[in-house]
């Protein structure tokens, strides 16, 4: 059946399994819109494309499928290439579709006229390409989707002419099958040097998540110890005695790898953002497994391939063993590291373990740029991996709210809240308007002190004197019931565990304001 080719996207979307799109109409991406009902594709409106990206983003972590998009020309494209930045960054699979003028070479002065919108997005996203007609962006679209599945996800931008959204155009064509990862590669080299080693040291990334089930297994038979990164956590079961958690920037883990015999690296970058240092501080040998060649610099043993296959084959083929590690050491180190958490930053760590022993298990967090999510994201450990996302690489304010609203619309059956600081929340504070709007239960803790604190910190330590980190808020809770929210400001831990819980259960979001003096 032939169709406007803007409404055979959304056909072709649909049925590659594309469930919802997050977006803004206008001008020139209306034929976009043609056929997004008849798809029986649901639309969410978000109230800015930046968090139109972060709802996609959102979704993408919740469910594991890609998340999309749909923007218009020009600002439209310019106002989510910071959410196509943090997805590139975190590895999310994001398909970004706009719409671009005609011709620009020979014109001046259209409406969203762009230099080079395709380039502008090539800058922060996987690849970006201009499809003229129907083939070229079935063909793109396609590719996306595929590359989502086999290969390390990262944001795609794919543009279409608005001349051609609105030509005829016949079906795209049915989905080849999934692409699969490579399997396990030869492995024997790393089970003699891991079954070898006294004081093997294991590193999990969020790329090994997949594979938590077996990497506990391979923990337990050759009782190794483990580290993971923000990202990692939950795949390490909390309970693991020989687990140093996700104290990874801690500046006294450095001298935990340095007693380390062997660090196998997992789905990792190792970045600069999960150590704030040079390196791990391991002079052993180093083992990395990834599917992203780019990640082997400097390893001794380099595996390519899924993190998940990789650890079954590994938990299979290992024989089991003992270390050197023991109990005491990891749990003295671990008590030192939270010590030092909360004395960098008094007063969030009891917050934090008040609010995760009283929520439910199988919560999920979105966080923000926020001194709050930095101290919790050290102390609050995870039963299962996949539950806490967070701008990690690119650093992103006003991630939390609309990427917690595309998570609570994939998973809407899962428990959702947000943590954002009183700065960042304000950059897509409008968002409220978009979970209002859905009816969604999704509490937003809100960390309010008075203050850009961790710059105010940054600054004094440089002998800096602190400048340009204190500006005049609102009324956090009037705004919020502006919106037609629920707000509440809870006087005390067990009022706000209470207020969280009550927030779970409404039917709208719920803003829950904390302060500095709520742990007394």
């Amino acid at each position: 059946m032939h169709r406007p080719l803007g409404a055979q996207i959304s056909h072709m979307l649909r049925g590659r399994g594309v469930e919802v799109i997050f977006g803004i109409p206008g001008v020139h991406n209306i034929e976009l819109y043609r056929g997004i009902e008849e798809a029986g594709i649901r639309h969410v409106l978000a109230r800015h494309e930046q968090g139109a990206g972060f709802m996609a983003d959102g979704y993408a972590r919740a469910t594991g499928r890609p998340g999309v998009a749909y923007v218009i020309t020009g600002p439209g494209l310019t106002n989510i290439l910071t959410p196509l930045g943090q997805a590139f960054s975190d590895s999310v699979p994001v398909l970004a579709i706009s719409s671009c003028l005609d011709e620009t070479a020979g014109r001046r002065g259209q409406l969203h006229q762009m230099r080079d919108q395709e380039g502008a997005a090539a800058t922060v996203c996987d690849w970006s390409h201009t499809a003229r007609d129907a083939r070229a962006i079935y063909a793109l679209i396609d590719r996306a989707f595929a590359e989502f599945a086999a290969a390390r996800p990262r944001p795609k931008h794919v543009q279409v002419p608005i001349g051609a959204l609105g030509t005829l155009a016949e079906p795209a064509p049915p989905p080849s099958p999934d692409p699969s990862t490579p399997e396990a590669p030869d492995l024997a080299a790393a089970v003699s040097m891991i079954s070898a080693a006294r004081r093997p040291l294991f590193l999990f990334g969020g790329g090994a998540k997949g594979g938590f089930r077996a990497a506990r297994t391979l923990l337990a038979r050759r009782q190794a110890a483990s580290f993971t990164t923000y990202a990692g956590r939950g795949i390490v079961a909390p309970d693991d005695p020989l687990a140093f958690g996700s104290f990874l920037a801690r500046p006294d883990s450095a001298g935990v790898f340095a007693r380390a015999d062997l660090v196998v690296a997992v789905g990792t970058e190792i970045a600069e953002v999960d150590l704030w240092r040079p390196s791990p501080g391991h002079s052993c040998k180093l083992i990395r497994v990834d599917i992203d060649p780019e990640q082997f610099a400097g390893a001794d043993l380099p595996i390519l391939g899924d993190a998940a296959k990789v650890l079954r084959a590994l938990a299979e083929a290992l024989p089991e063993g003992r270390s050197d590690w023991t109990p005491a050491e990891v749990a003295a180190a671990r008590a030192r590291f939270r010590a030092e958490t909360d004395a960098e930053r008094p007063g969030i760590v009891p917050m934090a373990e008040a609010l995760r022993a009283a929520l439910p298990e199988d919560v999920t967090v979105y966080s923000d740029m926020t001194q709050f999510a930095y101290v919790a994201k050290e102390v609050w450990d995870m039963p299962a991996p996949g539950l806490w996302h967070h701008p990690f690489g690119f650093g992103t304010l006003g991630y939390a709210l609309p990427a917690a609203i595309g998570g609570k619309i994939g998973r809407p059956e899962n428990p959702v809240i947000a943590v954002a600081g009183d700065y960042g929340f304000q950059y897509t504070i409008q968002e409220l308007g978009t979970a209002v709007e859905l009816g969604l239960p999704l509490p937003i803790l809100l960390w309010d002190n008075g203050k850009l604190k961790e710059i105010e910190e940054s600054m004094q330590r440089a002998q800096i004197a602190p400048n340009a980190v204190i500006a005049r808020n609102p009324d956090f809770l009037a705004l919020a019931r502006a919106y037609g929210a629920r707000a509440e400001r809870p006087a005390s831990l067990s009022g706000l565990c209470d207020a969280v819980l009550r927030a779970l259960r409404a039917d709208g979001p719920t803003l829950i304001h904390m302060t500095p003096d709520l742990a007394g």
